[in-house]
């Protein structure tokens, strides 16, 4: 039986740092935190809302398989058409067709190709704040007008403040559970959301970013793939970064309606960015194709996770936003950044900043139980200590 450690001594140090759990968000905010190269060994991450545990045994099969006979052909781009068998394995998990299908480099590529061609100048962005900052960081760049709409007092969607804001705009990025705050609109109200949005500005498209989709445990829980299939307005972006364990190897995809997708393949492929990690796609493949206990077993660990880390603080007198992922957003009464640098000093990395709450609130992600009971015994000395400015 394959290991994490045997795979680690069969594909060597830069092999295993690619298919670990890390991913892509740590590294981009290494201007701001340390590199993720520069972490102690010992260290626990808790910063980038990764898999602790990573890949499946599978999974890992199917890289050293990549690695391993064909190791002469990895410099090739998508040598043996893995893409294509990715694209129907995924279109057959999701009961759509391989049209309905596009995949990208993490679900980054996804948002980032999405904010291109429904936004622009004349067409704003909506964005809740705090939310996930791709898309509005993209828009700023491309001097494209974005609109915040602030969360609830419970740090959830102010839907019709949302609905308000779609009017006229190009595109409404709605990542669901969001990020940072791990809070969840359930499935009714998002599918009166998308019908108001549609019946107040048919123009606007809605992307719904589901890469928590298989941490919720909310009993009001469905994916939004059926209307995204037959509304060319709406688009639901995936990702195996988070429950499949593959933040490393990069790999999302985009379910939508056929012209659509068409759109979103045909700007990538003009734009360069249909070329494909071969690794990637080979673990894709095997991750879909698992039996979907994997999943299952992963969302129930992280759920018992979940709820010891979420109890602790609650019981320390800091309330936690209700999460229904693999992160919460706790109010620490304190500046983040001297919670993060004492946290950092004993051995824990938690998230940067986000803005409007970092005078208050933190990003703590979930590692493993073990971690975690590690990490809170650190978390009960920083916080009992007088807050800093």
């Amino acid at each position: 039986m394959l290991t994490r450690r045997s795979f680690v001594q069969a594909a060597g140090a830069g092999a295993a740092a690619l298919v670990s759990g890390r991913g892509r968000e740590h590294g981009v905010w290494s201007l701001f935190e340390p590199s993720l190269e520069a972490i102690e060994p010992g260290t626990i991450c808790l910063a980038s809302n990764e898999n602790p545990i990573g890949p499946t045994a599978a999974v890992l099969e199917a890289v050293t398989a990549a690695l391993g006979a064909n190791a002469a052909r990895a410099g090739r781009y998508d040598y043996d058409g893995s893409a294509a068998a990715l694209l129907e394995a995924i279109a057959a998990k999701q009961g759509v067709k391989t049209e309905n299908v596009a995949l990208g480099c993490g679900s980054t590529q996804i948002l980032r190709s999405c904010t291109h061609l429904f936004a622009a100048a004349d067409r704003p962005l909506v964005v809740t704040q705090p939310s996930y900052e791709e898309c509005a960081g993209y828009a700023q760049m491309m001097k494209v007008p974005v609109r915040s709409v602030p969360l609830d007092g419970t740090f959830t969607f102010d839907l019709d403040r949302l609905a308000a804001a779609a009017r006229g705009a190009g595109m409404v990025f709605y990542c669901n559970p969001n990020n940072p705050t791990a809070t969840y609109v359930g499935a009714r109200a998002t599918r009166a959301f998308l019908a108001q949005v549609a019946r107040d500005s048919p123009e606007t498209y809605v992307v719904i970013d589901e890469a928590y989709f298989d941490y919720v445990t909310d009993p009001d829980h469905a994916t939004h793939i059926p209307i995204a299939i037959d509304n060319p307005r709406v688009v639901v972006s995936r990702t195996f970064s988070k429950a499949y364990g593959m933040a490393g190897l990069r790999l999302g995809y985009a379910i939508g309606h056929p012209d659509t997708i068409k759109r979103l393949t045909e700007w990538d492929a003009a734009t360069g960015s249909t070329t494909l990690n071969i690794l990637a796609l080979r673990a894709g493949l095997a991750a879909i194709r698992q039996d979907a206990s994997a999943i299952a077993a992963e969302r129930a660990r992280n759920a018992a996770v979940r709820d010891f880390t979420v109890r602790w603080f609650a019981s320390r007198g800091l309330q936690p936003a209700a999460s229904q992922a693999n992160f919460v957003f706790v109010d620490i009464g304190r500046p983040a950044k001297g919670f993060r640098e004492a946290c950092r000093a004993k051995g824990i990395m938690v998230a940067r900043d986000f803005a409007p709450f970092e005078k208050t609130h933190c990003r703590i992600s979930f590692g493993t139980m073990d971690e975690m009971k590690k990490a809170v015994g650190v978390f009960d000395g920083v916080l009992a200590r007088r807050a800093t400015v």
